[in-house]
């Protein structure tokens, strides 16, 4: 049986986690393959929320197991008050959870050097991240200088790590950031803590994965993020510290390419970002603060206001090039339908020439060219067959499709399951 993968087209907050949920009934096995407790994903069902972080949404589902895979990078102490807030809801969380023995651990010292990092920087070099650590432990990641949930299984292997990397690690700390160093002892028992609620989670999910996919059974891949803030295809250095795109979901579950059937993009009818960095596309000003309180575009994590701007052809066209997008998915079309006429940005201009491409760098100084749709003014919150779209509303989606030259599959109309359209 085929992997399916789930990626955000634009800057994160897309709505995959809908659509995840969606297509969980489907799926035997949910894979998180990248990102860290940084990023939030909002489901409703029947009317009721739920936020996740670290935990694939397809927990909600019985038929489902779910997989942290080792892409990921894992606060302990978020997953454990995770865990216990999905368990309250009737969610049989640790009994349905494998975690990558080889998911590196997120550690209280990134979170740290994290929030002293961004508050030592000018205004000019903040990246706006949300001082959770995760690219902190990235980096240790890269510099062979981390923690691994494997490493818990085995005490003494554990102490001697830690007790090497905090060498470093508390020189860190005192010198440069003029913070105290952390107590090895209590670490130790902290992770050994950790290793008994949830040691027996720990596998070699890419082994599993695999043998898994042999047998028959059928995974669904989800990231965090969106391609605008993959470390090597975003809008660098404001970006994430891992690879929300195709790469990095194979990278970060060891799932075979061969088993990858269809990469389902997601994106907005419009544009939103979080944090620092260029957006072609904003709305400023008071048209900015209309767009974002229809949408209610608030971090699920941080509760920060969203960036809210126009739809990118652009952009998405790039998204679809990096990930070999096949199909998309077309998400709160239904805030759209307080505006008269709806701009979209259709392409770039660069010091008096039209870009072809989403530039990997100057994206700060293009000249957005935009088109003009007629908005349909009419409510279609929950509508769930695309003929009872009012025919403005149609005709936008097939002009976005046809600009992106992307099939649209999906349109979500609301945030419940029901409040889906299948185009097909």
């Amino acid at each position: 049986m085929p992997a399916n993968l789930v990626v955000g087209a634009q800057w994160g907050d897309e709505g995959k986690a809908k659509v995840i949920d969606y297509l969980s009934k489907d799926t035997d096995i949910i894979v998180r393959y990248q990102g860290g407790a940084n990023a939030g994903h909002t489901v409703v069902v029947g009317g009721k929320k739920y936020i996740f972080h670290l935990v694939p949404s397809g927990i909600i589902y019985d038929n489902t197991t779910c997989v942290i895979g080792n892409g990921v990078v894992l606060d302990p102490e978020y997953f454990l008050k995770e865990c216990a807030d999905l368990e309250s809801h009737g969610f049989k969380v640790k009994e349905k959870v494998l975690i990558s023995d080889s998911c590196h651990i997120l550690l209280p010292y990134h979170r740290l050097i994290d929030e002293a990092r961004e508050a030592g920087s000018s205004p000019e070099r903040k990246i706006g991240t949300t001082k959770k650590g995760i690219g902190m432990c990235y980096a240790d990641k890269m510099l062979r200088n981390g923690v691994r949930a494997g490493d818990l299984l085995d005490k003494d292997v554990l102490k001697r790590k830690l007790t090497h990397i905090l060498e470093v690690k508390n020189q860190e700390l005192v010198k440069y950031y003029d913070l105290e160093p952390v107590n090895i002892t209590e670490m130790y028992d902290f992770l050994l803590d950790f290793a008994d609620k949830m040691g027996k989670n720990i596998v070699n999910t890419v082994y599993y994965l695999n043998s898994e996919l042999q047998k028959g059974k059928r995974v669904l891949l989800e990231g965090a993020q969106g391609t605008g803030l993959d470390i090597d295809f975003g809008t660098y250095p404001y970006v994430t510290s891992s690879n929300p795109t195709t790469g990095g979901a194979l990278a970060g579950s060891g799932v075979s390419f061969r088993y990858l059937q269809d990469v389902i993009g997601i994106t907005k009818a419009y544009a939103t970002r979080v944090g620092e960095g260029p957006f072609p596309s904003e709305i400023l000003g008071e048209a900015g603060d209309v767009l974002r309180k229809l949408g209610g575009e608030y971090g699920s994590t941080t509760g920060r206001p969203r960036r809210c701007g126009w739809f990118d052809v652009q952009m998405i066209k790039h998204a679809v090039t990096v990930n070999g997008i096949n199909s998309l998915v077309l998400t709160k079309i239904d805030v759209l339908s307080h505006y008269d006429s709806i701009p979209v940005v259709v392409g770039y201009e660069y010091k008096g020439k039209k870009l072809d491409f989403f530039p990997s760098q100057g994206l700060e100084d293009v000249k957005p060219l935009f088109a003009e749709f007629k908005g349909w003014k009419d409510d279609i919150s929950g509508i769930n067959s695309f003929s009872k779209l009012p025919t403005l509303c149609q005709s936008y989606i097939k002009s976005l499709q046809d600009l992106v030259n992307t099939k649209i599959g999906i349109v979500s109309t609301g945030p419940d399951r029901e409040h889906t359209i299948i185009m097909d």
